[in-house]
């Protein structure tokens, strides 16, 4: 695992003048995940072999979270779990920490995380009359800001969340003159170097959907069963030679942290 620290429709950057073409195995793998009618489902955790991940981060208006309107967006959004057809996973909650410069500017307080067997699967999603509802009735009074993006899982291996779990999210902007396909593929690269450090799964890709995204370009979340296993990285020897390799590449990172509440759990309280 490596961090790279340094409405009605799914919120969608411009990618850089191309240098170099990406590999000819990247292209087959991320084509693939991007074509496939289904996917392979855990039952006990709703993870898809090569998930199509959609993020939207909040920032919630300081009088809707003392009013209990914040909470009542996160209750109305992760109900789409019931309520949407090919909605794999889907979690909305409050994020537990900003990790980064980049993520204390934009300033979210809220996230929501959900996957998709199919980009189409995506859009059905985008278009169906209860998270329409969702976003007219409480993202748009509720949220000063938002910002998203959506990537196909370019990892072998997918990444699934379990109830409990704690998610390192990253996303990033590349520098002048570096192409998203150089970075994906160095961070695969890296990451199959570091191995699976302390025992996260990863999910990262070129961001495929610009209108909200504010510019980041690459998307990325690492899961850990628990905080203590996601704090239990800091300083691990691999991961920091992980993020040296493509550290190079990068121009502005948002680096955030948020939990996956058990059924029934209280809600996490957040540390921004």
């Amino acid at each position: 695992m490596i961090c790279l620290k340094a409405f009605s429709s799914p919120l969608h950057l411009p990618t850089l003048g191309r240098l170099a073409p990406p590999s000819s195995a990247l292209r087959a793998r991320v084509a693939a995940s991007a074509s496939a009618s289904a996917a392979a489902m855990s039952t006990s955790s709703s993870a898809v072999v090569a998930p199509v991940e959609h993020i939207v981060l909040l920032k919630a208006r300081p009088e809707s979270v003392a009013s209990g309107a914040a909470a009542a967006m996160v209750s109305t959004l992760q109900a789409l779990a019931t309520q949407v057809p090919g909605l794999a996973y889907i979690h909305a909650g409050r994020i537990l920490r900003l990790r980064s410069p980049a993520a204390e500017a934009l300033g979210p307080t809220h996230l929501l995380h959900s996957r998709y067997a199919t980009k189409q699967d995506l859009a059905s999603y985008a278009t169906h009359p209860a998270h329409v509802a969702a976003v007219q009735g409480h993202v748009l009074p509720n949220a000063l800001d938002t910002t998203a993006i959506d990537w196909v899982n370019a990892a072998e291996l997918p990444s699934p969340v379990s109830p409990g779990g704690a998610v390192r999210l990253t996303l990033a902007k590349v520098k002048e003159g570096v192409e998203v396909a150089e970075l994906v593929e160095k961070v695969a690269a890296a990451t199959k170097a570091a191995g699976e450090a302390k025992g996260a799964k990863v999910s990262f890709g070129e961001n495929f959907s610009p209108a909200r995204a504010k510019g980041y370009q690459f998307g990325m979340v690492a899961v850990f069963d628990s905080v203590e296993e996601l704090d239990a990285v800091e300083g691990d020897g691999k991961v920091e030679e992980a993020k040296a390799a493509v550290r190079p590449l990068l121009d502005e990172v948002v680096v955030l942290d948020f939990v996956v509440e058990p059924a029934g759990g209280s809600p996490t309280p957040a540390s921004l």
